[in-house]
């Protein structure tokens, strides 16, 4: 169907005047009509009177916030389903994803440029115009029985179009925050450690050779004078002697930790190699699990969650490497929630559980049979790698938590479809996992589950995507 250039009525809300008269003049040229607010309480008695087909809402302003409004207008069931398209400056990206999480469909980034503005706004009201003409449809469908079910397979493409593409949207200004947000971190972080670390070194030396003349003063001079000789008693110079060095060793440790914490936080986002580019599976799950260390550690009620490990001699894979650490972080953070949920129940239960004798030969006996063999209180997750047929590889990675019902199972890869509670979560993590591999990889992703036994999720992608 051809559409024409969508016109509508707008709502700008922005508090600074030149912006706000930039705007208004520019879109009511370009054939819209413009209403205005310089605040968020003015901006919500807008739009319950006039109801606009879309609203511009700049982030910051004073009195209550432009996500604040956001909220106040998604959970009115009148306003709702108004487009809301935030207008922020560059240095906000770490909250795009959170305007996404609470309903708007776009951002534009300060400073403004008019033609994107119309062009966003155009693009959003023909989806609005778009999303109406399929309720009507829906509506028609009702009133004809001998055309609905090609129509409801028809509203049913559209609306898993739409999701599909909104999926997309919010997983690519995701790894963009993210990745922006490493690069930032890693960048502010190594210059300093690299001073430090570099001259550490010297440090020592000059320290050493300090000590070294102290030690010739005192053969040299074998009776010093009373001051002196109360002031080294007063610093304990022998301990320092002894106890420096250690320090200073215990310093390098510490700014090598963070060299390789950073080193490791880049090479997860694998920051500017959006390509295809041949990797190490096994380090790369390696690199997520350090990375969520501290949920594997052992928190009140729980006990640390035990990895086990049985990776295969696997050759280099070509993958989209930061796309696939992503779908590697999300499983195993499902994982995480779903051994907090069940071992989190039992309490002080816990306590008095004694750790199974040979815990750490058990990585020959993995997964499957695990899952059925394992009925310890001790939260495990397993992980396996294998290569099929020298053409595929197969990532196994299982947990023995509360398991999953087999209708939730055929819908978990579903969008924003989650058993979580609101606001712990979009539902959006296995969704973009699956087409990760499935679209981006032509691989397989699955998912078995047993109540009270736990969930395996089984990857399978070809060695060369």
């Amino acid at each position: 169907m051809n559409h024409k250039i969508a016109q509508g009525n707008l709502l700008v809300v922005e508090d600074n005047p030149t912006n706000l008269s930039f705007l208004f003049n520019y879109l009511t040229k370009s054939g819209f009509k413009v209403l205005v607010a310089t605040d968020g309480e003015t901006a919500i008695q807008r739009v319950e009177a006039a109801q606009p087909d879309l609203i511009l809402l700049d982030v910051m302003m004073p009195g209550i916030d432009g996500f604040e409004v956001c909220k106040r207008l998604k959970s009115n069931p009148s306003m709702r389903d108004i487009p809301v398209i935030f207008m922020t400056a560059l240095s906000d990206t770490i909250k795009k994803v959170q305007g996404f999480e609470i309903g708007a469909v776009d951002y534009i980034t300060k400073p403004i440029q008019p033609e994107e503005v119309v062009s966003r706004i155009q693009t959003h009201l023909t989806l609005r115009n778009l999303q109406k003409e399929l309720q009507v449809k829906n509506e028609h469908l009702l009133q004809s029985q001998q055309q609905e079910k090609q129509r409801s397979l028809e509203l049913e493409k559209a609306l898993q179009k739409l999701q599909e593409t909104e999926v997309k949207l919010i997983q690519a200004e995701k790894m963009s925050s993210f990745g922006k947000i490493a690069a930032g971190i890693a960048h502010e972080i190594n210059n300093p450690i690299n001073f430090i670390y570099g001259n550490l070194y010297h440090a020592n030396e000059y320290i050493q050779q300090l000590f070294d003349l102290i030690t010739l003063y005192q053969e040299t001079y074998t009776h010093p004078t009373e001051k002196i000789t109360t002031q080294i008693q007063a610093i304990e110079l022998e301990f320092i002697q002894s106890d420096l060095p250690q320090l200073l060793d215990s310093m390098q440790v510490g700014a090598e930790r963070i060299r390789k914490t950073v080193l490791l936080l880049k090479n997860f986002f694998h920051l500017h190699e959006a390509e295809l580019k041949f990797i190490d599976i096994n380090q790369n799950i390696d690199n997520t699990l350090l990375l969520l260390q501290y949920h594997l550690d052992a928190k009140p009620g729980r006990p640390r969650i035990k990895v086990i490990k049985n990776y295969s001699n696997l050759p280099q894979v070509k993958c989209y490497a930061s796309q696939l650490n992503q779908v590697f972080m999300n499983i195993l953070t499902n994982a995480i929630d779903a051994l907090d949920e069940k071992y989190g129940r039992r309490g002080s239960n816990l306590g008095s559980i004694r750790r199974d004798e040979g815990e750490e030969g058990e990585e020959g006996e993995f997964l499957r049979s695990r899952l059925h063999q394992e009925q310890s209180l001790t939260p495990r997750i397993w992980i396996s790698t294998e290569i099929v047929e020298q053409t595929n590889i197969i990532i196994r990675i299982a947990d023995n938590g509360l398991g999953i019902t087999e209708d939730i199972r055929k819908r978990i890869f579903d969008p924003f479809f989650s058993t979580k509670p609101v606001g712990s979560g979009t539902g959006l993590g296995l969704t973009i996992s699956y087409q990760i591999i499935v679209e981006k990889h032509q691989g397989q992703l699955l998912v078995t589950s047993e109540m009270g036994n736990g969930t395996e999720f089984v990857i399978e992608i070809p060695i060369q995507s």
